[in-house]
């Protein structure tokens, strides 16, 4: 009598996160025509019925994907460091970028399917907002204008800079640190009119002083 094979289940508790990265990994090294449900159970070692038990559906599987691939990278990129530092912002991204890239090439392949497939387009779109206010939240710690047409220009280049890293494999961080550069000078330029409010105040004062009571 032959024996069934057990079906190779994820670890007990990262189960689903195992399924995603599985399907994070097929996407970017096969695109979205390569991202099946049997393809990732591959993957992943598992039965595609397990696969289909969590996800129901490919189309849901490649949005939580995408999803759980922005959050890696919003997690451990420092886009959102909360310092309010231009220093700290997306310090980490270059070796981030290097030591993982299959998370944001699976990115780009989604959103470039997105042209061809109207029903990515929601889930992109939703995640490039995720991007830019946590941009926009950090720009705003760093005093600078709660501006979304700045947060949209500042994580343009920054994204156009990760494309770059992912397609050639070359440093950016020196982009990266003029990026960082620029967002300085932005914030001395916010705060010098208040530093010259502030001296006005104080001329002021030591004029009233000098002054005396009025009589």
């Amino acid at each position: 009598m032959a024996m069934s094979t057990p079906t190779k289940r994820p670890p007990r508790g990262d189960g689903r996160v195992a399924l995603l990265e599985a399907a994070i990994r097929v996407g970017a090294h096969h695109g979205l025509r390569g991202l099946t449900i049997r393809s990732v159970a591959a993957e992943a070692g598992v039965s595609h019925g397990l696969v289909r038990h969590h996800f129901g559906s490919r189309q849901q599987l490649v949005d939580e994907a995408l999803e759980h691939a922005a959050r890696m990278s919003m997690s451990t990129g420092e886009l959102e460091p909360g310092t309010g530092d231009p220093a700290d912002f997306s310090r980490a991204l270059e070796d981030i970028v290097a030591e993982n890239p299959d998370v944001q090439a699976f990115q780009y392949e989604m959103a470039m399917e997105a042209r061809r497939r109207p029903e990515l387009l929601a889930t992109n779109h939703a995640v490039y907002e995720q991007y830019r206010q946590a941009t926009q939240r950090e720009l705003v710690r760093m005093g600078l204008a709660d501006d979304p047409a700045l947060a949209h220009a500042v994580f343009a280049m920054l994204d156009g800079l990760v494309f770059q890293k992912v397609l050639f494999g070359k440093p950016v961080e020196p982009a990266i640190e003029w990026l960082r550069t620029m967002m300085k000078a932005l914030q001395a330029a916010e705060a010098a009119p208040a530093k010259r409010g502030s001296r006005m105040r104080r001329v002021e004062s030591a004029d009233a002083i000098e002054r005396g009571p009025a009589t």
